[in-house]
């Protein structure tokens, strides 16, 4: 619970700077830049796209106008006539100018009527407004130009708040009055605004405000020029929403009359903008060229098929703009650093027809996600160790925000990526110090206290669960382990201390790496005996098998490495071991100066005695019945006798292991063992004494026996014979 309660708080701080940074705007550059990033990794068609028609200005279209028609720039307005005529023809839902028509054509007034004519008689036109607080001649409404006809239901709660001011303007360019006296819709087409600071159009208005009249911009106009007077906003808190009238007039959003299946619901933000939903660079349109338009629509009037079939542009709203680099209409936008203006208000109007508005995440939601993902981080790093954990958490914590944020894009949502890595990042850092501080110093002080006695895998665990540690002493089943090397005093006298260090070093290094391997405990070495445990520190639940596995495992390698030694120390190193499993106690036991982590007990003196008892029956490996039982038959043993130990009132029945390829090979001698330990068991010396002896010179546990029965037959033993060896010494 304390790491989980520091966790949090670690947690809570790490939340606490990167909501702070957040706020205060530092991370708003980097920011937007991950949503670019997103919008051109996620961006797809919208259920509209497909009903968006461009027809673009390129400079492909320029460079036809100079050759084939002598046209230099600016194009007379009979061209657009021509574009305007096609639409009509091929019956487009909508047409949309984004061109400011400000001043009269330089090729006559006839060029302006022909023009003004055209719109006139499709009726579905929106044409382009310049709405400003700096450029513009008018600082009213035109007599003679219709307002247009929107007239958003809540605007003055929208101006009390504050939320239209950035929407209102003093000054605006108006077409010039034969065009806006006869186009359907005029349509604002200034959305600097809106753009962020670094310049890109993120964002757009639904409309302006100027001289008391709601503007709609380019792409909503386009929608109006389709069916004008038809259309109603509501504006309230952080959302537009836009119906329909009835054909009474009256309003079907009306709050009394419940809300209208036809009725879209648009997210805004403090400004009054939405966030557009880009659906990919410009080419997700249908992209048309001025000049193929044009030269369809002669086609068309000379009674020739057109160049561009015209169902391309039946019931769907066309949108006309610049492409061509010299004319100085492009904008950086999150799919592109040179996007097309005309593409902006295409994007909003596909918003509006799909119903698919993207959103910020609410202010409040943001926070919460902040403070569950630090806090998160927090506990998880304070409860983590090891390299390899460690990455793998620093990817988890600092993936997650990635793919929710991806995710969040997929759903039309935009979650601040940075203020959740930020929140992470900080956190992370700060656990990983708060660990190194407090935890660190912990592990730091087991590893050195423990690597001489513990595996580095048995290390990390204790590290990982340091209440598995109880210093002082505590109660365990142990299995024990005692080797000793045999005749060893003889070799180190043969030796100089030099070679004779060299030679223990390199036998306890193959020993101590094998006890370790299998999860052992090094008590001690005293000179070249090894004391180890099994099953403390940390719980091992198989640990008797463990412990006979290290036995016969050391005896192999032991064996391995016998000629060598064999070549430094002039004899064969002999080990003998022995094995018991029991209650204990172990922990760090000693003064208050020096300790050593270490065990005590009965069964402890036992497994000592079983290593000595090892010299009465030639044998170099004995464990007790209570390891044996344990085993559940992993491994053979030979039942070699009932022994009585110095200071045990009850015999103790031992064994020796083996492992499976030498108890094969051995079948037949342990085969007639059995039968005469039998024998001895029941008192029956000489029979005994003649079994044993039949393999004495090849098993050397049955000559010792054919020794021990020549001696029973010679003194009988006193009082009533329980088949007990007895041993007179430790």
């Amino acid at each position: 619970m304390k790491k989980i309660a520091l966790g949090a708080l670690v947690g809570l701080g790490g939340a606490a700077v990167a909501i702070a940074l957040w706020l205060a705007g530092a991370l708003e550059p980097f920011e937007l830049k991950t949503w670019d990033a997103r919008a051109r990794l996620l961006a797809r068609p919208g259920p509209a796209t497909g009903e968006i028609v461009l027809i673009l200005l390129d400079q492909g279209s320029l460079d036809w106008g100079a050759e084939a028609l002598g046209l230099p720039w600016p194009w007379p307005r009979e061209t657009y006539a021509a574009v305007t005529r096609f639409c009509e023809r091929a019956g487009a839902r909508a047409l949309a100018f984004d061109v400011l028509y400000t001043e009269s054509s330089g090729y006559g007034v006839y060029d302006d009527e022909s023009f003004a004519a055209a719109t006139r008689d499709f009726g579905r036109v929106a044409a382009s407004l310049f709405l400003s607080e700096q450029t513009g001649s008018a600082t009213q409404w035109p007599q003679g130009i219709p307002r247009t006809a929107l007239d958003p239901e809540g605007l003055e709660a929208w101006q009390a708040r504050g939320v239209a001011g950035a929407l209102a303007f003093t000054r605006a360019s108006f077409p010039i009055p034969e065009l806006a006296e006869n186009v359907r819709v005029l349509g604002n087409v200034n959305l600097t605004r809106a753009a962020d600071a670094d310049g890109v159009y993120r964002r757009a208005p639904l409309f302006g405000v100027f001289d008391g009249t709601a503007v709609p911009t380019l792409g909503l106009g386009a929608y109006l020029a389709a069916d004008p007077g038809a259309l109603t906003l509501r504006l309230g808190r952080g959302s537009v929403t836009v119906g329909r009238r009835d054909a009474g007039g009256q309003d079907s959003g009306a709050p009394d009359a419940g809300r209208d299946p036809g009725e879209r619901e648009i997210p805004v933000d403090r400004a009054g903008s939405l966030l557009l939903r880009y659906r990919g660079p410009l080419e997700v349109y249908r992209l048309l060229s001025a000049a193929a338009v044009i030269q369809s629509e002669l086609q068309a009037a000379a009674g020739e098929a057109p160049t561009i079939d015209p169902e391309i542009l039946r019931d769907r709203y066309v949108l006309f703009g610049f492409s061509a680099p010299g004319l100085f209409d492009l904008r950086s936008s999150p799919v592109s650093g040179t996007y097309p203006g005309v593409g902006v208000h295409a994007t909003l109007l596909d918003n509006l027809l799909s119903e698919d508005f993207a959103r910020d995440v609410p202010l409040w939601a943001t926070l919460l996600l902040v403070i569950a993902l630090t806090m998160g981080a927090g506990i998880a790093s304070l409860n983590t160790s090891g390299v390899g954990r460690s990455v793998a958490l620093y990817a988890l914590f600092l993936g997650l925000p990635l793919g929710l944020s991806l995710g969040g894009y997929a759903l039309g949502r935009w979650l601040p990526l940075l203020v959740l890595e930020a929140g992470a990042v900080t956190t992370l850092v700060s656990g990983g110090l708060v660990n190194y501080a407090t935890e660190g110093r912990q592990k730091r002080y087991l590893k050195s206290a423990f690597r001489q006695y513990l595996s580095p895998t048995v290390i990390e665990q204790l590290i990982a669960h340091p209440e598995r540690l109880k210093l002082g002493g505590e109660r365990r089943d142990l299995s024990i382990f005692f080797s000793d090397l045999q005749g060893f005093t003889g070799i180190s006298e043969a030796l100089t201390p030099e070679e004779l260090t060299a030679l223990l070093n390199d036998y306890l290094s193959a020993m101590t790496e094998i006890i370790q391997d299998e999860g052992g405990t090094i008590d001690k070495y005293e000179g070249d005996a090894i004391i180890a445990f099994w099953n403390a520190p940390v719980a091992q639940a198989d640990h008797p098998l463990r412990a006979v596995r290290a036995a016969l495992r050391c005896q192999r390698r032991l064996g391995e490495l016998r000629p060598a030694f064999r070549q430094r120390a002039g004899k064969d190193l002999l080990m003998r071991i022995g094995l018991n499993t029991g209650p204990a106690v172990v922990g760090n036991m000693g003064s208050h100066s020096r300790f050593d982590y270490t065990m005590l007990g009965d069964a402890v003196n036992l497994a000592a005695r079983l290593e000595g008892i090892n010299k009465q029956f030639r044998t170099y490996t004995m464990v007790s019945a209570a390891t044996v039982e344990r085993l559940e038959g992993a491994f053979p043993v030979r039942e070699l006798a009932r022994v009585g130990v110095v200071g045990r009132k009850e015999p103790v029945t031992v064994y020796e292991p083996m492992l499976p390829e030498h108890s094969s090979a051995r079948q037949g001698l342990l085969e007639s063992f059995a039968p005469a330990l039998a024998a001895f068991y029941a008192g029956r010396f000489a029979e005994a004494e003649e079994l044993f002896a039949r393999t004495a010179a090849e098993d050397p546990p049955a000559a010792a026996y054919v020794e021990k029965c020549r001696e029973l037959r010679l003194q009988a033993p006193e009082g009533p014979w329980g088949g007990v060896w007895i041993m007179t010494s430790k």
